[in-house]
């Protein structure tokens, strides 16, 4: 009944506005919004609301100054004094003429429906039938997009808008959903499916509010407390510093930090400079940010197309994953009210992603040689006293397969990954760290039976392609891990597949085996036997091939194997000769600038097996174009040549290790008839007469200077500044062999600084194996011993140098290295008193102090120095105070040595400590009997300098006390003093006796002479 009263109302109210009046109302459950009166927007909302009990049906608003609610039927009626119920039928109805009229406006509404709905037929069925499939594949975007266009089209589509609400729903805009589903309710009220969806969208809404409430309320606690200056308890804010990092892990906390304000408060942090809570400050960014953006979508961009962007992404996840890492080194479990800190989820989260994207075909080259660049900095651990390598476990577990996957391409092959010239160099490398982190055999018999039954699961069953991917599977192996490509090499059938692709007609075939021929012979019992029976086959490949690619590959095949035996002449594979020519040619095809530089690159690879020999070398450094051409293609980008291009210039210098045999070990060795290396007989034919070698130290000069001048410093510091994994520890020692033999003649080192040598040499004495760290730091202590250190360092880099120059007086370290590791010092600690603190804080003092008692006189003499030089330092001078120390006795001592210049060292300190330090000059008669016969030796010493420096002591001592002096005064010093003030041939040791003999007439130990007054 009231359903029908309410129609006659709105018709008769849509025919005949004027018969209501005021209280005109067109929907009368619908609340339109409007500005309230303290001046907002309040927005609209239908009746009842969910919070309105069921018969609040009507919208409501007493007055202008009151908000709009909903409310009864009495409430309206009341407030319009219009009664619903007993409202009475318009006259039109009752009116049978009417009926007509009615019946044909129906009919015109009809056909305007039709006609719209004819018009907007095909784009509705277009939206509505997307919508759907949208949703089940979890494109919500596209979904919400299409269901708008579709609302847009007609704003009654309960269809569409439901299908929107869900898609906002699960895109976490929920008051966006919640408005479409009151929409949809509105229009359909009996629908309890919408019903129960709103109800159900209602709740979760309720929760995510509940928890972003209480995940404000801890973060706001957690900012309070970090940046609260009056709070002292240091254990709290660590605490609250560890709990915010947790908070950020969840959506709710992340979005907080970031919309309120929390990357300003974090800046705060960040700000004062306290280590602890800017670590918290720095892992915080990092985790809201990971939770913001999520792994997924970080590892897409890092696997788009753009080298650019693809960069920039892997600089951002470098930095998060060494935040997460750091995470992982401190434990602050247990700890009362602390929330529990695990960052090895999100570290593996990463990590997996990383992994999938190796195999994903959509992603780039270059965002598969930025994974594996990441991976390989992440994973291993940095050094071997790290105990834990739960990490590189899990990688080889959960990836092994997808990193041999990538290391298996093929290039040019049906369904390959994309790749770079550079992926298999870092494929190997990475492989390689990984076997290198294994602690136990266990670990590495995992690994083998991965890498077996890899290469056996495409080796068998799958004809020849899957044989080239095993075979290339195989290369990749030999080149990282050696031991794991061998124990592969030797399954059934893998090594005759090898040689008989060799005589493929195809050149991708080709290409592959031979590879994996080169890679094989590293072993030499491998190589003798493919010596057996390969080098024929690998010779008329050389002869006979039409393709450069395929015979320039088979040439250092055959350099390979012609060195195999390295310097011993009596393991000689060829004839002689036979080295000379395969190294023109390797000359020929190097400098021809028509090969793309990926075949290029084997020549330099040949280069470096045949320049062991002695002739081979020469001719190389003669040939300026090939030369040049070398250094060209290292500062290309393609960084596999980086090794090749190191070792023939450590063959080319000779900087390798080569030790002396024991005569009496090589007696033993010929008696029990084992083998013994033979050095080459060749001399040089030019100085035969002589009887000079080729390789005596005056040839390895002249080829010095000769790669100096065509810019192999240059060509050096461009291979260091390579961030690619093909920059591995072994070519950073190879470099470092380089550098220091560049350095070996004084007067080479200010054109190698010049060249960027010095900048180069930093990181190469940093990081790198501990040989090549220690050959690095020696070539810069040669450089600052020669050259102004300021000059050769500007800048802040000049302090960077003295870690390095400490490692070399570690004990392990040679005679030579620790006595040039104290020189350099010597000249760094006399520039400044912060580098002095540098020093310091390295803590080479004690190191310093030890060298003082080395048996060896230069040593002696220069720890002696370098602590002259560290006296400036006041923390110095208070250390020969120190109780129950003798570094002042010692330095007393050694001013009465034989040694001159051990004595103008140890007396120059003692001259030093007494100037800057006065406390030491009473001291000095206490630590030793003889300081007085000591003195006296120095100032009558024939050496000005011995005397001037004895002379400085005795003036200082003189003015630091009284009791000092008179028993300086009480001896025949008054005598050596007034003797010496006389001296008019040696000024400054006259002025330091007359103003010692002042300090002796002011405490009337002596009567001043008037003649001379």
């Amino acid at each position: 009944m009231l359903d029908g009263h309410l129609f006659q109302l709105l018709l008769t109210t849509a025919l005949f506005p004027s018969i209501l009046g005021t209280a005109v109302v067109q929907n009368l459950h619908l609340c339109e919004g409007y500005v309230g009166p303290d001046g907002l927007s309040h927005s609209g909302f239908y009746c009842p609301r969910l919070t309105d009990p069921p018969g609040h049906r009507y919208c409501c608003q007493p007055s202008l100054d009151a908000l709009k609610s909903c409310c009864s039927q009495l409430a309206l009626e009341a407030l319009t004094g219009v009664n619903l119920s007993s409202l009475a039928s318009p006259g039109l109805l009752r009116n049978p003429l009417a009926l007509p009229f009615v019946g044909l406006y129906g009919l015109l509404i009809l056909l305007l429906m039709a006609i719209d709905l004819c018009h907007f037929y095909r784009t509705r069925r277009c939206h509505l039938r997307r919508l759907l499939p949208c949703a089940c594949r979890e494109d919500y975007t596209k979904a919400e997009a299409d269901a708008t266009k579709a609302i847009e089209a007609d704003g009654r589509d309960v269809k569409a808008l439901f299908r929107r609400s869900q898609a906002l729903q699960q895109l976490g805009r929920l008051d966006q959903a919640v408005s479409d589903l009151q929409r949809c309710v509105s229009l359909e009220p009996k629908n309890k499916a919408f019903q129960e969806a709103l109800r159900a969208l209602g709740s979760s809404m309720h929760e995510k509010m509940k928890a972003m409430s209480c995940t404000d309320s801890k973060v706001e606690q957690m900012f309070q407390i970090l940046l609260d200056l009056d709070e002292k308890d240091a254990d709290k804010k660590q605490k609250a510093a560890q709990n915010l990092i947790v908070l950020a892990r969840e959506e709710a906390g992340a979005e907080k930090i970031f919309q309120s304000d929390g990357v300003r408060l974090l800046m705060q942090l960040l700000d004062t400079a306290k280590a602890d809570l800017m670590l918290a400050a720095l892992r915080t960014l990092t985790t809201a940010i990971l939770s913001e953006l999520g792994a997924p979508r970080l590892a897409a961009v890092l696997g788009v197309e753009h080298e650019q962007v693809s960069l920039a992404a892997c600089n951002l996840l470098h930095v998060m994953f060494d935040s997460l890492k750091e995470g992982l080194q401190k434990d602050f479990r247990g700890k009362e009210d602390a929330l529990v800190l695990d960052s090895s989820r999100d570290l593996k989260l990463l990590i997996k992603h990383l992994l999938e994207l190796l195999v994903l075909e959509g992603a780039s080259a270059h965002g598969r040689d930025n994974a594996l660049n990441l991976l390989i900095k992440v994973v291993p651990r940095k050094s071997p006293k790290e105990t834990n390598n739960s990490l590189s476990l899990w990688v080889i577990d959960q990836g092994l397969k997808k990193i041999l996957e990538v290391g298996s391409t093929v290039c040019g092959s049906l369904g390959s990954l994309p790749v770079t010239e550079n992926t298999r160099m870092s494929t190997s490398v990475l492989l390689s760290k990984l076997y290198e982190d294994l602690k136990c055999d266990a670990e590495r018999e995992n690994f083998h039976h991965l890498c077996e039954d890899y290469v056996r699961s495409w080796f068998e069953g799958h004809e020849l392609p899957g044989k080239l991917r095993a075979i290339q599977t195989v290369s990749c192996l030999l080149q990282g891990p050696s031991d794991a490509g061998n124990r592969v090499l030797e399954l059934e059938g893998i090594m005759d597949s090898v040689l008989s692709l060799c005589a493929s007609v195809t050149e991708a075939h080709q290409l592959v085996a031979v590879e994996a021929l080169i890679h094989a012979a590293d072993k030499a019992k491998r190589a003798s036997f493919i010596t057996a029976n390969g080098v024929n086959l690998l010779k008329e490949i050389y002869k006979h091939s039409e393709r450069d690619s395929i015979r320039i590959r088979a040439l250092v095949g055959l350099c390979k194997l012609g060195s195999a035996g390295g310097t011993d002449f009596s393991m000689k594979q060829f004839a002689e000769g036979s080295t000379m020519k395969l190294a023109k040619q390797c000359r020929k095809w190097l400098c021809n600038e028509a090969i793309d530089a990926g075949t290029r690159r084997w020549a330099v690879e040949g280069l470096a097996y045949l320049t062991f020999d002695a002739d081979v070398k020469e001719e190389f450094v003669e040939d300026k174009a090939a030369m040049q051409a070398m250094f060209h293609l290292a500062k290309s980008e393609d960084r596999s040549v980086l090794y090749a291009v190191a070792s023939t210039l450590v063959n080319c210098t000779n900087s390798y290790d080569h030790e002396e045999p024991d005569p009496q070990m090589l007696e033993l060795a010929k008696y029990a008839k084992q083998h013994i290396p033979e050095q080459h007989p060749k001399v040089n034919r030019t100085q035969l007469c002589l009887g000079g070698e080729w390789d005596k130290p005056e040839f390895v000069k002249r080829r010095v200077r000769k790669l100096l001048t065509a810019g192999v410093v240059s060509a050096l510091a461009c291979m260091v500044k390579s961030e690619n994994p093909a920059l591995t520890n072994s070519c950073r020692e190879l470099i470092s062999r380089v550098f220091l033999a560049l350095v070996e003649e004084a007067e080479d080192r200010g054109g190698v600084v010049a060249q960027g040598g010095g900048k180069a040499l930093i990181p190469l004495s940093l990081e790198g194996t501990e040989v090549g760290q220690t050959k690095a730091a020696q070539a810069l202590a040669k450089i600052t011993i020669t050259s102004n250190p300021e000059m050769a360092f500007p800048g802040e880099r000049i302090y960077e140098v003295v870690r390095p120059l400490v490692s070399l007086l570690h004990l392990q370290r040679t005679g030579l290295e620790n006595f040039e590791g104290l020189m350099a010092l010597t000249n760094l600690a006399g520039i400044s008193e912060r580098l002095r603190q540098k020093i310091l804080k390295e803590r080479a003092v004690p190191m310093i102090e030890g060298y003082m008692f080395e048996e060896h006189e230069l040593i002696r003499l220069a720890a002696t120095e370098c602590m002259c030089n560290m006296a400036m330092s006041k923390e110095v001078q208070e250390m020969f105070l120190a109780e129950g120390s003798d570094r002042l006795k010692l330095m007393v001592l050694y001013s009465g040595e034989e040694d001159e210049k051990l004595r103008r060292a140890a007396s120059g300190t003692l001259a030093m400590l007494t100037s800057l330090h006065p406390p030491i000059c009473k001291r000095i008669p206490q630590v030793t009997v003889h300081w007085l016969e000591i003195l006296q030796a120095l100032l009558l010493s024939p050496s000005a300098e011995l005397q001037h420096r004895g002379a400085v002591v005795v003036m200082n001592m003189m003015a630091a006390a009284r009791e000092v002096a008179e028993q300086l005064i009480a001896s025949e010093m008054l005598e050596i003093l007034s003797v010496l003030a006389k001296d008019k041939d040696k000024p400054r040791v006259a002025q330091a006796a007359q103003e010692s003999l002042a300090h002796a007439v002011s405490y009337g130990l002596i009567k001043p002479n008037p003649g001379h007054a």
